[in-house]
């Protein structure tokens, strides 16, 4: 686990005198607006993202697809009531360099824009903060090289790197091991349709994590215009092709991103109270989707309708044990819920978030220990067993879900301060605001008996 900086910004995370009763509008998915610009950059026309997510991750996409020669223009539109509010036009544009790409702490692009960097006529840096030196990228570096791209890392497959592009790639058949991130077929599978041949892109390793992402990939990929075969096509196992073609310009609407609904709904279920999400959508690939079925079996329940996803909390929570391979980022919160229930938990299929922003098993396992907690790292998850709670510090370690978890558990546990809640920022902007802003008039000590 990377250590946490020091930080002197400690931010006391609100607790709740009652039971929540609010309507929070999460703003928009970070993966569908990083996926978007993407295509959007790679098509034969001009396209619009609608309600894009404005957050660091998002900014960092924007702002590397600019250097690389795309027009990106932010306006706010009121085209149809559908489509109000801030839309970025995007103008693609021959891609060249040199050019140098800060990618943050972004999974997305340091993995979605080397192969990006290989259409363009010539050298793209890759660079970001430390921690993304220690993030793995082998399986876009590797597949790239082998479809003929000519990348220099000095052999560490990682960052930093520089991608010298030709101005094309050839594509073709590709093997790789992405068990560490879904995100290594995602970004060799955006990029195919610009390639010579497209891609075939054939998964070798262990079980591959955050599938519901590899399906957004695709359908988004179909709805530009790409013909792509998938496993659930019909296709073999762990086999992915894109055929060569023009991707088209779209009016693409970004939904709510359901992940970053994790702690507000968490709340309805910690307080005994009710959280509604606007716009929660009926049919999605988003990951997220899956809180109502997880926190359902915590113990709240939830309706689905023209309003949005209203949850409800009983008070009670109950503990999990929940396979959560395919939706791994989810796991921080479902963790700080599961250390305030009246059962033991065990999450599971979770091995790769070792992998994430920070080693997110580790980190979660050492701060709510250091509340007091009793949560113990397994090979692939975490044992989390119900103990009484007390304030403290809880660091983040720069992972924006760390700090919401922990803001999760300061609800019921007096005392509890925040390292560097401005780590939220990465997907969720204002997140104190929204936080503070959901609780209203309930905000403030403990509730007894929950500390």
């Amino acid at each position: 686990m990377t250590e946490s900086p020091a930080h002197t910004d400690l931010w006391p995370a609100p607790t709740a005198t009652g039971a929540v009763d609010a309507t929070v509008t999460v703003p928009g998915s970070k993966s569908v607006t990083n996926r978007a610009l993407v295509l959007a950059a790679l098509a034969a026309e001009p396209g619009w993202v609608r309600r894009p997510l404005r957050s660091r991750d998002t900014l960092l996409m924007a702002e590397a697809l600019r250097a690389m020669g795309v027009g990106i223009e932010e306006t706010v539109s009121s085209a149809s009531a559908d489509s109000e509010g801030e839309a970025w036009r995007v103008i693609p544009a021959r891609l060249h360099g040199p050019a140098t790409v800060d990618v943050g702490n972004a999974g997305t692009v340091m993995r979605f824009l080397p192969p990006v960097a290989a259409l363009a006529d010539g050298p793209i840096r890759f660079d970001g903060d430390p921690r993304s030196y220690e993030r793995p990228l082998h399986g876009v570096i590797d597949a790239l090289r082998a479809l003929g791209a000519r990348i220099d890392d000095n052999e560490r497959g990682a960052l930093p790197l520089t991608v010298h592009g030709g101005g094309a790639l050839d594509g073709g058949p590709v093997e790789i091991d992405a068990s560490s991130s879904s995100q290594f077929v995602s970004a060799l599978l955006l990029s195919g349709p610009r390639f010579n041949q497209g891609v075939e892109v054939r998964h070798i390793g262990g079980v591959l994590p955050s599938m519901p992402h590899i399906r957004m990939t695709v359908d988004m990929l179909r709805m530009a215009g790409a013909q792509v075969d998938t496993p659930e096509s019909g296709g073999e196992p762990d086999v992915w092709r894109v055929s060569p073609s023009a991707l088209l310009g779209r009016d693409i609407v970004v939904e709510p991103d359901l992940s970053n609904a994790a702690p507000f709904l968490a709340a309805a279920l910690v307080t005994g109270g009710k959280v509604t999400i606007p716009d929660w959508p009926e049919h999605t690939t988003q990951p997220g989707d899956a809180l109502r079925d997880i926190f359902t079996a915590m113990g709240g329940s939830c309706e689905l309708t023209e309003a949005g996803l209203t949850f409800t909390g009983t008070g009670r929570i109950t503990g999990i044990d929940a396979d959560l391979h395919e939706v791994g980022e989810l796991s921080p919160v479902i963790a700080a819920v599961a250390a305030l229930a009246d059962s033991e938990s065990v999450l599971r299929g979770i091995a790769h978030l070792r992998l994430h922003e920070t080693d997110r098993l580790a980190a979660l396992a050492k701060e709510i220990n250091e509340l007091g907690g009793d949560v113990t790292e397994t090979e692939d998850g975490l044992h989390i067993r119900p103990r009484a709670l007390h304030g403290g510090v809880f660091h983040t370690y720069e992972d924006h879900r760390l700090a919401t978890a922990a803001a999760v558990i300061g609800l019921a546990v007096e005392g509890v301060q925040v390292e560097n809640v401005a780590t939220t920022a990465k997907t969720l902007p204002d997140f104190p605001a929204l936080w503070t802003g959901m609780l209203g008039p309930v905000a403030g000590a403990a509730p007894a008996g929950r500390v």
